[in-house]
């Protein structure tokens, strides 16, 4: 019985680290024959309208304007910036393991927002976000995202909205359960859409078979069940359990990347890869291996018990 019970969690913890750290490389994949902000504003589209859909057939009702205008400045932020924008870097080349490493400089950059908007922050934290940013460093000069300037810069724009997104984003009065998501997603879609447009994105041919699963597999996979899951661990464990995928998506990334893309990384890179995910562990977990020694306050006699 206690057996059946922890399926749901070891479900969307594989949900978590596979799916999400696969996405980068199947990104990778779509982008060979898809436009980038066409793709993701096809995939959020796609996902947004069947789960919304899903929704409405449950007898949910969409929220009050508040709400919803809320959950749609979230989904600009998180997936048609934070997402849109590693969209756009795969397409200039820049590797899925490299992407996806650093995308795990969140848990960092969130650090910073949460200080801006009064949340306590531990020294060990900040400690955390020197080691990643020697990192970034570290990455930068290896030669991938130095040679291409432009693709670290939109990926960590990424980053900082997604960021800033997820810190914002608790501050607010969002939609109750899915209905958020879904609204996320239809208004990241629109928008990456526009941008598609404005850009001048045109499909010069039909996408091949590969890059129609592609955004079949980021549609369902990436979006709806990924999602659902972190929202189920959100609800059900601690958060550092629940985000703690963001240091191991770029381990599944780098291994799919190297192992199935062909992609290679200098020895330098790799060193940078395992300096970022150790500053990203210091600060998603390093209050669990480094606990605060407690303040034992001294004990006042009072003089009448003499």
């Amino acid at each position: 019985m206690r057996f059946r019970q922890l399926l749901p969690l070891f479900g969307s913890l594989f949900a978590l680290y596979i799916i999400w750290g696969s996405t980068y490389f199947v990104i990778r994949i779509g982008v060979e024959s898809w436009p980038p902000l066409m793709m993701a504003g096809v995939r959020f589209l796609a996902a947004g309208i069947l789960l919304m859909a899903f929704l409405l057939l449950r007898g949910h009702k969409l929220p009050p304007l508040r709400p919803l205008l809320n959950a749609a400045l979230i989904g600009l932020l998180l997936l048609a910036v934070g997402n849109g924008m590693v969209t756009v870097a795969e397409h200039q080349n820049v590797p899925s393991g490299i992407a996806a490493v650093v995308v795990a400089t969140v848990p960092l950059f969130t650090l910073c927002f949460s200080r801006l908007f009064g949340i306590k922050t531990r020294k060990l934290e900040w400690v955390g976000i020197a080691i990643g940013l020697a990192g970034i460093i570290m990455l930068n000069s290896g030669g991938n995202l130095s040679g291409n300037p432009w693709g670290a810069i939109l990926i960590l724009i990424g980053s900082i909205s997604w960021a800033f997104g997820s810190v914002y984003g608790s501050r607010i009065t969002l939609p109750v359960g899915m209905m958020a998501g879904a609204i996320e997603m239809l208004a990241a879609g629109v928008v990456l859409m526009i941008a598609s447009m404005i850009a001048g994105e045109k499909l010069t041919a039909l996408p091949s078979l590969s890059g129609f699963l592609a955004v079949g597999y980021l549609a369902l996979f990436g979006s709806i069940i990924a999602i659902n899951a972190y929202m189920y661990l959100i609800r059900n464990v601690s958060p550092a359990l629940a985000t703690s995928y963001a240091y191991v998506n770029p381990v599944v990334a780098v291994l799919l990347g190297t192992g199935l893309g062909g992609e290679t990384l200098s020895k330098i890179e790799w060193l940078a890869l395992g300096v970022i995910v150790f500053a990203v562990v210091l600060v998603t977990l390093g209050k669990y291996l480094f606990p605060a020694k407690p303040v034992v306050a001294p004990v006042i006699q009072d003089a009448s018990s003499e």
